[in-house]
């Protein structure tokens, strides 16, 4: 991706967004990924998004609370292997590790019976847009301008401006610190999901995956001293050390919260239900690993698991598959 790359803050907060397509519900998956293209960068082989990344292989231990709002196979109680990706948000697999912005915890349980359950979770408790046409106008306003080489000003604060909500994830990266690690940082699922129990009740909430050791963030000194590239071998070292893990924690939801729109997080207080811990066992010694080519599409769901009406939920699939298309074609790369 050599044309203009925009800024870690700035690609994190595109996920999502706009205004000439906002009256559409939905968009050519071919369209968006060609837009990420033409605004981020095109770096052949590697993720549009999240493109800097590590596999990573742990395992899942349900709880039994966990049992008691869904029959999902991976809250059985048995450890259940999950493979694991770790990224730094944006297309540019070079982006340095030591700025503010998105990081991503991507996962994928392998349940019993062959049973899977993949996710995509990310550093904010907001997606970057609520809708895929707000989506696509969004990193269309960002796309540079071919003579300089930047987005036209004007337009980026016209769409914002008709569309606020979509300043909102960039707002919470500003006011949060560099991540001291990838282990040391919250990563919320942003969509709402029903938890279905033998007895048939269902259960809404949206759900976090919090550090068991806590969350940590650098000084910007701290950061500067890091450097661009330390998440990788930081990883690995607190891997090695047996202290990398996460709590999967649900946030219930009440009625009459928003459960339709990833831009809105549940209110504040409610009560929150620990699933099970996920441990990280070991980190990919290369740019290979099992995760390279899974597409960690939400919507790939375990029994006792139901979907939102999320319109942004249903709508990852698709340009994932475009995206993982390509991707093969050029030879998938992530480092």
């Amino acid at each position: 991706m050599k044309p203009i790359i925009l800024t870690t803050l700035a690609a994190a907060a595109v996920l999502t967004l706009p205004h000439a397509h906002a009256q559409s519900k939905d968009v050519d998956p071919t369209i968006m990924v060609d837009a990420f293209e033409a605004t981020n960068g095109k770096f052949e082989g590697y993720r549009r998004s999240g493109a800097k990344g590590i596999c990573a292989m742990g395992e899942f231990t349900g709880t039994p609370e966990a049992r008691s709002l869904s029959t999902a196979s991976v809250f059985s109680g048995s450890a259940v292997p999950v493979i694991v990706r770790f990224s730094v948000g944006g297309a540019n697999p070079k982006a340095p590790d030591n700025t503010k912005g998105q990081r991503n915890l991507a996962l994928q349980f392998n349940g019993p019976g062959g049973e899977t359950w993949q996710m995509g979770n990310i550093s904010s408790p907001v997606f970057g847009a609520s809708s895929p046409a707000q989506m696509l106008g969004r990193v269309e306003s960002l796309r540079p301008d071919p003579a300089t080489r930047a987005p036209d000003p004007a337009r980026v604060k016209a769409f914002a401006d008709a569309n606020p909500e979509v300043l909102l994830q960039g707002r919470y990266f500003a006011s949060q610190p560099v991540p001291a690690s990838f282990a040391s940082v919250n990563y919320w699922g942003v969509h709402a999901f029903g938890f279905v129990n033998a007895r048939g009740e269902k259960q809404w909430g949206k759900w976090i995956f919090e550090p068991v050791a806590g969350v940590q963030g650098l000084s910007d000194e701290e950061a500067k001293a890091k450097g661009p590239a330390f998440l990788f071998d930081d990883l690995r070292q607190r891997v090695k050390d047996g202290k990398v893990a996460f709590n999967f924690n649900l946030e219930l939801a009440q009625p009459g919260d928003r459960l339709d729109n990833a831009t809105v997080p549940l209110p504040e207080g409610r009560r929150k239900v620990n699933l099970g811990t996920l441990r990280v066992t070991s980190v990919a010694e290369d740019a290979g690993g099992a995760c390279l080519n899974i597409t960690f599409n939400p919507m790939v769901l375990p029994k006792g698991v139901e979907p939102s009406a999320d319109p942004m939920l249903a709508a990852r699939a698709a340009p994932y598959a475009v995206s993982l298309g390509r991707r093969l074609g050029e030879g998938s790369k992530q480092q």
